[in-house]
């Protein structure tokens, strides 16, 4: 259990503060509600480009960096579809110097020409570095708009295009900041071994005076219900041919999601599980093989992938997996199995909440669902979950209407090349 305190400033700004006496430092995470899912489909890569601007200086302070050095901390941060989610360690005696900084660029970032070439320039390297000078690089870039037709979901963080970044005006990323980087649309967590009341307090001194401004509202377009299968294939110079598929779930909060998370363990959660033991121990088809829910806030995707052996047709290699679904929906799963995946979700639950920077970033997240006490019901959730509920939403799920198939095969002659949507 995880005990917090709660409160929302005058200006929006959401505050939440959970004491623990176990360490003398103390996390600071900065949750805003903004990812690649506010984006414009003609204007993408926005949130993740902020990503790197809010390390650029701000009004009152010309490098973030520095001051977190000279107090004892370490910061980084991470974009993905649904948020973006600044964070901090550092000695707790030093807990104004984290709030200062962070105020200071919720305020206003230090917007000159200069910055934005200089973060413009590192995303286009990240974009051909990680997305298509990787091997398997552009999996995400071809698998999104494969699965998604209408949600913003059909593009990565990156952005759907480079050229967005690349022909970014300073006008545009004003407005962007204007919209999205504001009290009212962020979420401050504080985990460590410091009194609520004083936290309290000195967020307020930091955070009060700051404009909260009218919260975003912005108009998501939902995703049509799929009604026939997808399929594309590509070749690549990669070492082995991969399978992607993927099936559509419901929301984050939904019990569906739920259910197939219980799933996806059950099928791939160690070398226990049934896709290890049947496609690569007993059967080798593959050299790995995974299941696992994107976790998306809106509604997502169960993901089923494999690294073909060489010599193993995709043919036969995707028939094995659709075999392992189809027993997934036809076959109750044994009591000792799911008893099994239940108290290592709870141990893996149980072993990451000892971590205060972990504790600060999932309470601003479970509130970014819609309430950060969530956080206490994962593992209640987990255990819940009923072998008939499997069945029930594997039939739901597994079907070929619902599956989006990638085959990304190997072929040492193919262009290294990855076109973006």
């Amino acid at each position: 259990m995880i005990e917090f305190q709660k409160k929302t400033l005058a200006n929006g700004l959401t505050v939440i503060v959970h004491e623990d006496p176990s360490t003398p430092m103390v996390a600071v995470n900065v949750l805003y509600k903004v990812g690649a899912r506010n984006e414009d489909y003609d204007h993408t890569g926005f949130a993740h480009l902020f990503e790197h601007l809010m390390f650029g200086g701000s009004v009152n302070i010309p490098s973030y960096d520095e001051p977190v050095q000279l107090a004892g901390g370490e910061n980084n941060a991470f974009t993905n579809n649904d948020y973006t989610n600044y964070y901090l360690a550092l000695p707790r005696e030093n807990i104004e110097t984290a709030l200062w900084l962070e105020s200071d660029r919720m305020l206003s970032l230090a917007f000159n020409e200069r910055s934005l070439e200089v973060q413009r320039k590192v995303v286009i390297e990240e974009f051909a570095q990680r997305y298509l000078n990787q091997p398997y690089g552009d999996i995400w870039l071809l698998l999104r708009p494969l699965a998604y037709e209408r949600h913003p979901y059909r593009w990565a963080t990156i952005g759907r295009d480079i050229d967005h970044i690349r022909n970014a005006t300073m006008e545009q990323v004003r407005a962007f900041f204007s919209r999205y980087y504001k009290p009212s649309n962020a979420i401050l967590s504080i985990a460590g071994d410091i009194p609520a009341r004083r936290v309290f307090d000195l967020v307020e001194k930091w955070f009060g005076p700051l404009p909260g401004g009218t919260p975003p509202r912005d108009k998501i377009p939902a995703e049509p219900v799929q009604t026939a299968p997808r399929r594309l294939e590509v070749r690549r110079p990669v070492p082995a041919s991969v399978i992607y598929i993927a099936f559509h779930t419901g929301p984050r909060m939904s019990r569906e999601v739920t259910v197939c998370d219980v799933i996806s363990d059950l099928l791939s959660n160690g070398t226990s599980s049934r896709l290890y033991q049947r496609l690569v121990k007993e059967n080798p088809l593959f050299s790995n093989v995974n299941a696992y829910i994107s976790g998306d806030v809106d509604p997502g995707l169960f993901l089923v992938t494999g690294h073909v052996m060489e010599g193993t047709s995709l043919e036969t290699a995707e028939a094995a997996l659709w075999n392992e679904l189809e027993r997934m929906k036809n076959e109750p799963v044994g009591d000792y199995e799911l008893e099994k995946v239940k108290n290592k979700f709870e141990a893996n639950n149980v072993f990451g909440e000892i971590n205060v920077l972990n504790k600060a970033m999932n309470l601003a997240y479970f509130e970014m669902l819609g309430d950060a006490a969530l956080i206490n019901d994962e593992v209640a959730q987990h255990n819940s979950v009923t072998r008939d509920e499997i069945q029930e939403v594997s039939r739901r799920i597994f079907r070929p209407e619902n599956s989006s198939t990638l085959l990304y095969i190997a072929d040492p002659e193919a262009p290294d090349t990855a076109p973006t949507e």
